[in-house]
């Protein structure tokens, strides 16, 4: 039953993988045991239900991990859940180091992707910060106001370009580093371009 929703570029993936093969292979066979449909997006095995995603499987240098697409509205009783970065919002990962780790969790991890699915079909919805919750770092609004025509093509970007130059600007410690990223993307903003476009 499971073969049939299983996706060729899927068994590419995994013969190519050269690290996390087993794991990726231990991960696969639980999503396709929960009824999940294998599609590949992203470079990644993504498992979905009617069309939405659910789980994403990947490798990393240090581990693997079971990325759940909206994990942030996930129980998670057990406090196996990471958050990846700080501005990672909706997506939860449990990670892997070994195959062994996957197989004493498999029931575990079967409640979190049933929870997911249910999730779904709640329609339920991660309240995203807006743009307007992140800070606007000093040196940024200083050039905004140098150079309106730079706010007002910042503006017109889409909110998740918008989004990834401010947490790139912000990041810095120091001043003159945040002034330098602004400098060298300002053309880039100007023509309408998102940091990695």
């Amino acid at each position: 039953m499971a073969e049939r929703r299983t996706n060729p570029k899927v068994d590419e993936f995994l013969r190519k993988a050269d690290k996390w093969r087993k794991e990726f292979e231990a991960l696969r066979s639980i999503a396709l045991e929960c009824d999940l449909t294998e599609d590949f997006k992203w470079g990644v095995p993504c498992y979905t239900f009617q069309n939405k995603n659910i789980v994403l499987v990947h490798g990393f240098k240090e581990y693997c991990a079971l990325l759940f697409v909206k994990g942030a509205l996930l129980r998670d009783p057990h406090g196996v859940l990471v958050q990846q970065t700080e501005n990672v919002q909706a997506a939860r990962q449990i990670r892997f180091t070994d195959v062994r780790e996957i197989v004493e969790m498999e029931t575990i991890l079967k409640s979190y992707i049933h929870e997911a699915i249910q999730v779904e079909k709640a329609g339920l919805k991660v309240d995203f910060k807006k743009n307007a919750d992140f800070d606007i770092p000093e040196e940024l609004q200083q050039k905004f106001h140098d150079m309106p025509a730079l706010r007002t093509a910042f503006e017109a970007l889409t909110p998740g370009r918008q989004r990834a130059y401010l947490l790139y600007f912000s990041q810095p410690k120091q001043a003159k580093t945040r002034t330098s990223r602004i400098e060298k993307c300002v053309q880039r903003i100007l023509d309408g371009k998102g940091l990695n476009d």
